[in-house]
């Protein structure tokens, strides 16, 4: 099964940062940055709001829970956003690119 991950950063250098990881280590296929992603969340008792990037990341479900631990380790977030979805469908070549880019 195919997965979209999506992970807010702190910033685009810390997006560029764990997105490279994440390929490099072949948790990801392909990492899409979208930069100056508004964020409003409650956080310690209030709410609050930061300026963020947000990673796609475009994955297999067997590789979610090393990805996660990952991500936690590089992340610069106490409880960083990390949340998946599934994929219920796509190209078939673009579907075995992941399969063959995650190794």
């Amino acid at each position: 099964m195919y997965i979209v991950v999506f992970i807010t950063t702190s910033s685009k250098k810390e997006a560029r940062r764990i997105a490279a990881r994440l390929v490099e280590n072949k948790l990801a296929a392909c990492v899409n940055i979208i930069d100056k992603v508004e964020s409003v969340f409650y956080w310690q008792s209030k709410i609050d709001q930061a300026a963020e990037a947000l990673l796609v990341v475009k994955t297999k479900k067997s590789l979610l829970n090393s990805l996660i631990k990952k991500v936690k380790s590089w992340h610069s977030y106490q409880v960083p956003e990390i949340i998946a979805l599934p994929i219920i469908g796509g190209s078939k070549e673009y579907l075995d690119w992941i399969d063959d880019s995650t190794g």
